[in-house]
């Protein structure tokens, strides 16, 4: 597993750190992007196309709404973003960020891990506000 992506499943949900751990030694290979956030964190991302350039990414305003990569009342994270790595070099690019169809292939393999796990994860592509990068532990 490369560092960034070993350091963002730092205080994520051991069962989801499990499962995108495993299922990041097949192929497609892909990247952790995102883990745990802070509450500025999250503000920050929701402040996005409302009041700060930017797409929107985020329905969550880290306090009415807070997201499941926010820390739960158990002290774990139980959310992570990723994103292809299709030229296995460590870096996402601009490609590798717009790659909806590796996401999906991603996708596949998280979720057939999950389910030899016996872990139930949700993936953010089955949404009808898609947000494909996305996957998070549903205890």
């Amino acid at each position: 597993m490369d560092k960034r992506s070993e350091s963002n499943l730092a205080g994520i949900h051991p069962d989801l750190k499990k499962v995108m751990t495993e299922a990041q030694l097949m192929r497609p290979s892909f990247i952790i992007v995102c883990g745990v956030r802070t509450t500025a964190e999250q503000q920050a991302l929701f402040a996005q196309g409302r009041t700060k350039p930017g797409l929107r990414v985020t329905n969550c305003d880290g306090i009415s709404n807070r997201s499941n990569h926010q820390v739960h009342k158990d002290g774990l994270g139980y959310a992570v973003d990723v994103y292809c790595d299709a030229n296995g070099n460590g870096v996402v690019d601009s490609v590798e960020i717009n790659d909806i169809a590796g996401l999906k292939k991603v996708a596949d393999n998280v979720k057939a891990t999950a389910k030899r796990l016996g872990v139930n994860v949700e993936w953010g592509g089955d949404w009808k506000m898609k947000d494909y990068p996305h996957f998070e532990f549903k205890n």
